[in-house]
C-alpha cells in the first residue's frame, strides 16, 4: 500500500511533529482519512482557496495511530501558485480528487514546489477515465467518452487536463528525476452503496450531457434504468483512479 509507503518515511522523525501540508484540501477528508493511519504527533497544514471550506475543514481533530496529537492549521490562497518555499517545513505533501482539475501548467508547478521541497509526495483519487458497469449497456461508453470529454474542458482559460492529469503528474516527476510509485485505486461499488451509486450516476450523466446536450433526449430511458437498477440491488459500477506516491524508492 502507498500509506505504508508513506509511513516508513514519517516514522523516521523521531519524536518531533511531522508536518503535512494538503493541497486542495476542501473539508478535510485527506485529513480525515490518512491522519489515524499514521504513527506520531503531527501537525497538518491545509490549503485551500474556499474560507468556508477551510472552516469545516479545520474543525477536524483526529488522533494519530498511536494516539499522538494531531494540529491543525489553515491557509487560504491559490495553491497553483505554491512554491517550495511555501511548503519549506513540509515532510509530506498531499492532495485528493485533485489532479484532474488542474491545467499541465498548474501541474508542473505544484510539482516544481514539491520536488524542491525534496519531500515525498501523495496524490490520490485521480480520475483515468475508465468507467464499468455490470449490466452493461450499449450507451456507456458513448456518456463515458462525453464525461472525459467534460473533465478536458476549458475553464476560464484554463484547459484541464481530466483523465490526463495522472500520467502527466508521473511525466513531470519523472522529469525531475525522482521516482513514481502509481497504485490503481478504483471504486467498487455494489448493492450496498446503492445510494452512492445514484449520487454518482447522476453526476456523472449531468457532466455527459453538460458537454453533449444532444444526449439528453436519447438518455433519458438509460437513466430511469440505471436508477431503478441501482434501487433493487442489481447495478455494480467500477470508477478507475489511480494513486501516487512521489520521492520514495
Amino acid at each position: 500500500m502507498l500509506v505504508a509507503g508513506v509511513g516508513s518515511v514519517t516514522s523516521l522523525r523521531g519524536d518531533r511533529p511531522w508536518v503535512v501540508h494538503d493541497l486542495g484540501s476542501g473539508t478535510g477528508s485527506m485529513l480525515r482519512w490518512l491522519a489515524p493511519l499514521l504513527p506520531g504527533p503531527q501537525r497538518w497544514v491545509l490549503h485551500d482557496r474556499d474560507p468556508g471550506l477551510l472552516e469545516r475543514a479545520g474543525a477536524v481533530v483526529p488522533v494519530a495511530a498511536d494516539g499522538s496529537p494531531v494540529e491543525v492549521t489553515t491557509r487560504r490562497g491559490d495553491i497553483t501558485r505554491l512554491t517550495a518555499a511555501d511548503l519549506a517545513d513540509a515532510d509530506l505533501v498531499t492532495a485528493s480528487a485533485l489532479l484532474d482539475m488542474l491545467t499541465p501548467d498548474e501541474i508542473a508547478r505544484i510539482v516544481a514546489a514539491c520536488v524542491g521541497v525534496g519531500c515525498p509526495s501523495l496524490f490520490v483519487l485521480s480520475v483515468v477515465g475508465r468507467v464499468r458497469f455490470d449490466p452493461a449497456d450499449p450507451l456507456d461508453a458513448e456518456i463515458a467518452a462525453a464525461f472525459d470529454a467534460h473533465q478536458r474542458r476549458t475553464v476560464d482559460g484554463r484547459v484541464l487536463l481530466g483523465p490526463d492529469a495522472a500520467g502527466a503528474t508521473v511525466a513531470e516527476f519523472a522529469g525531475h528525476g525522482m521516482p513514481v510509485t502509481v497504485r490503481e485505486t478504483p471504486w467498487r461499488l455494489g448493492p450496498q452503496q446503492a445510494e452512492l451509486i445514484v449520487e454518482w450516476f447522476d453526476g456523472w450523466l449531468e457532466a455527459a450531457v453538460e458537454q453533449r446536450p444532444d444526449l439528453a433526449d436519447r438518455t433519458a430511458g438509460y437513466a430511469r434504468w440505471r436508477r431503478a437498477e441501482a434501487a433493487a440491488g442489481r447495478l455494480t459500477v467500477t470508477v478507475g483512479h489511480e494513486d501516487l506516491l512521489a520521492g520514495v524508492e
